[in-house]
């Protein structure tokens, strides 16, 4: 493929900015890593992401001093921020890492997870559904910004840019130590783009720059969520000094967020190394002091993760420019129980309250109808773009994974909406 036509930035190599399709740049004097963070910030699958609930649904707090709960899109913006950062402290190019921050969760469907697993059933004889592979179709065929002979290339960005937004490297089925694992990268129909990104990969090895932006995802909705839980009053802080509360906390995070054979002791250990920090929010009623010392308890959180991700980094790889495969991101074992502490507390005491689990059931249920609406009356219900790509599919097949891409580009009111017009269901 055709070589960028600038000087690659400091780090980086001539491959990694090379383009799909080449094409010229519309205003010189930007590096190749601006040019994909644009594109990425101005498209309007990022702009959706503000229609996609992160973890408190909006208008269901208990408080009445809730503040707006987080959504997929400000989630993103905040991983930005901390990927930015992490990233440019270790040597990488912070436009590209920011790039990768902001696109990691472009193919996530309505509902989160919860509308992920429903797709997933819906799609399990094409292919499936994984909201990771779904952001590297999105980023190089779905989202209209490029478009050659033969069809879009999406936002044709560089060949480091897909590849440091690709969490998981590899094809279903391929995980290099569990094949029996959901998570993956990339759908058949796209191996040629990403066999074109992986060009000169070690296996199925993450980019540097996509191990920062994982652990910048982690950090940011670990730590989100437990704030975004606390301004919605479903979680009470003082519980966690309540032993039965410690112990189901420890029970979530064993075997969802750290592996199944790790010693509760441990996480016990983690907890209390965060309660006994003088900024830990030991309670909340929502008053302008509250809010500040929250907000630093936040700070304080992601300061401590990143800073400690980036000694250890340091440590093992000394100071200069660590980027693509010429590191790895390494994490100290008691920072990461830190962080699986806090998903374990948002996911216990938010995720898993009754009227959450209501909710999951009737989304659940709003994406199964669809699907088969979509499936007995496409291409009626489709939006323009799918219905085009419906029309020229070759087959039930292709015509059955356009489906899945109008429903995973819908947000949550989107889904709701045409749910009610094919079905009549409300």
């Amino acid at each position: 493929m055709a070589h960028e036509n600038h000087i690659p930035p400091q780090g980086y190599d001539t491959p990694s900015v090379e383009r799909w399709s080449k094409e010229p740049d519309k205003r010189p004097g930007r590096s190749a890593f601006q040019r994909d963070r644009a594109r990425v910030l101005h498209s309007s699958a990022l702009r959706r992401l503000a229609g996609k609930t992160q973890v408190v649904t909006p208008g269901t707090s208990s408080q009445a001093w809730d503040a707006s709960p987080r959504t997929r899109l400000t989630h993103s913006l905040e991983c930005a921020q901390v990927g930015r950062e992490l990233g440019e402290a270790l040597g990488c190019d912070p436009d590209l890492v920011e790039a990768a921050c902001l696109s990691h969760d472009l193919g996530h469907p309505p509902f989160g997870h919860n509308g992920e697993q429903a797709l997933n059933e819906f799609a399990k004889d094409v292919g499936g559904f994984e909201g990771n592979a779904q952001s590297l179709r999105l980023l190089t065929r779905i989202e209209p910004k490029r478009f050659t002979p033969e069809g879009s290339v999406g936002l044709n960005l560089t060949r480091a840019a897909l590849d440091a937004a690709t969490k998981y490297p590899w094809p279903r089925g391929a995980h290099p130590t569990d094949p029996t694992s959901p998570k993956f990268g990339v759908y058949e129909d796209d191996r040629p783009v990403f066999d074109w990104v992986r060009e000169g990969a070690p296996g199925t090895r993450a980019t540097f720059e996509a191990q920062v932006m994982d652990w910048s995802d982690d950090v940011a909705y670990s730590v989100h969520d437990v704030e975004d839980g606390l301004h919605a009053g479903h979680i009470d802080p003082n519980l966690l000094h309540a032993e039965p509360e410690r112990q189901a906390v420890f029970a979530v995070a064993v075997g969802r967020y750290v592996p199944e054979d790790t010693d509760p002791a441990e996480l016990a250990e983690a907890l209390d190394r965060l309660q006994e920090e003088a900024w830990w929010p030991h309670g909340y009623d929502g008053t302008a002091v509250a809010q500040a010392r929250l907000k630093d308890a936040t700070s304080q959180l992601i300061g401590r993760f990143c800073l400690a991700a980036e000694a250890a980094t340091r440590a093992a790889h000394g100071t200069g420019r660590l980027t693509r495969y010429g590191a790895e991101l390494v994490v100290p074992h008691e920072t990461r129980l830190e962080c699986a502490v806090l998903k374990a507390v948002a996911d216990r005491y938010v995720m898993q309250r009754a009227e959450q689990e209501r909710l999951r059931a009737d989304q659940r249920i709003v994406v199964a109808e669809l699907a088969e609406a979509l499936t007995a009356r496409a291409p009626e219900g489709l939006d323009p773009q799918f219905r085009a790509l419906f029309d020229a599919a070759p087959d039930d097949r292709a015509r059955k994974r356009v489906i899945v891409d109008q429903i995973a580009s819908l947000t949550d009111a989107s889904a709701r909406s045409l749910h009610v017009r094919l079905t009549g269901h409300s």
